[in-house]
């Protein structure tokens, strides 16, 4: 088991590193290729379309060839990814940023599935060391990518390609498990497209995805917009992932001894709304802002990983779960940074994209209770349209 989780951990760092590196980097990105800002935020999004796109396929092709043969082919894409954004060539780095969404999308869909199996009484657990671990990954990306593009040779393109080492650990790492190419025994569990509680788990995982792909995207050009220099709003977009820490690592004993998570779910979605709020009536402390939304985001990212697990009967039902809320859930997510890029080029300002997140906040919060409530699917649920 500890081969396992450390496999587990090396993965969960990758699953979000390549991606909220391009945040910081996002205005020298714009004026090297000579994007608009709709423009770049569909390179900031296609990774979330990706993860739509691809998240209905991860149950079958586990299905087919094994959950840990998946996830070694999800590391692979991955891997794929990463190198291509590498070459100094526009379609190179479109194309390597949906490639390597696709590969992160295999393992998010996966990972649940793969802890309700392995994991089955240690859920709240095993999701919180990874999404802790994701957290990690993601705030070294943020915080160093500014830094080694101003130092390193090849500028922005080697500091979001250099993460494809640690991909290639993680590979080794998790090639021993490719022996055991265990398949599904549970009957197939279809998608719960039925279901009332699917869809909160859904639209919970859709809302706090959007907001979350938002402020990777966009926060350093925010708060560079408020006059904060170019590397510093890169470190608080930093700090925002690095205090999301604390309530990734804090939520798990809160899981185990409350009854259900609904008074968690709606809590931390209005601390989330707080900080929105706060970003557009009070940007003079932005800082107390970034520090409420990465502890609010952190434990939504938590709660939602953990809904896949805690509202399913068993593994196959968190899989078609994790899949149903992942892909229309990234769907709804990837609206999130061409939305609020578009809003801004079409206003000149960060009002209106605030706003809107306030407002969504608002909507996480009724889901989240639903979500948490106590239960699980019934098979019923579980019918195809």
């Amino acid at each position: 088991m500890g081969l396992l989780l450390s496999g587990i951990v090396l993965m969960a760092v990758t699953l979000r590193a390549p991606i909220t590196g391009v945040g910081p980097l996002l205005d020298t990105i714009r004026h090297d290729t000579g994007m608009s800002g709709a423009v770049a935020g569909v390179l900031t999004t296609l990774p979330v379309l990706a993860f739509a796109a691809a998240s209905p396929v991860a149950p079958a092709l586990a299905r087919w060839i094994g959950i840990e043969r998946s996830l070694f082919l999800a590391l692979l894409g991955l891997l794929a990814g990463v190198l291509l954004r590498w070459i100094p060539d526009l379609p190179a780095l479109f194309g390597g940023t949906v490639l390597l969404g696709a590969g992160i999308a295999l393992a998010n869909v996966l990972l649940p599935s793969l802890v309700k199996r392995d994991f089955p009484y240690r859920v709240g657990a095993i999701t919180s060391l990874y999404a802790a671990t994701m957290n990690v990954g993601a705030a070294t990306s943020s915080g160093i990518a500014v830094p080694v593009a101003g130092i390193a040779p090849g500028g922005w393109r080697t500091a979001v390609g250099c993460w494809g080492l640690l991909v290639v650990i993680a590979l080794l790492v998790w090639s021993p498990q490719l022996r055991r190419h265990t398949v599904a025994t549970e009957p197939r569990a279809p998608m719960p497209w039925r279901s009332p509680l699917a869809w909160s788990v859904t639209l919970f995982m859709g809302l706090q995805s959007f907001a979350f792909y938002v402020v990777v995207s966009w926060l350093p050009t925010i708060l560079h917009s408020h006059g904060t220099s170019t590397t510093a709003a890169g470190w608080e977009l930093f700090a925002f992932q690095v205090i999301a820490l604390a309530s990734v690592l804090g939520m798990p004993a809160l899981i185990r001894r409350l009854p259900d998570q609904r008074w968690l779910a709606a809590g931390w979605s209005l601390v989330s709304v707080v900080s929105f709020a706060g970003l557009l009536v009070a940007p003079g402390i932005a800082i107390v802002w970034v520090l409420l939304g990465g502890l609010a985001s952190g434990a939504s990212l938590v709660l939602a990983l953990s809904f896949f697990g805690l509202r399913a009967g068993g593994a196959a039902q968190a899989a078609a779960l994790s899949g149903m809320a992942q892909s229309v859930g990234y769907l709804i997510a990837a609206c999130g940074p061409v939305l609020c890029g578009s809003l801004h080029d079409a206003t000149g300002g960060w009002r209106l994209p605030l706003l809107i997140l306030v407002l969504l906040g608002v909507g996480q919060l009724l889901l989240g209770y639903r979500a948490g409530r106590a239960g699980t699917l019934e098979p019923a649920d579980s019918g195809s349209s």
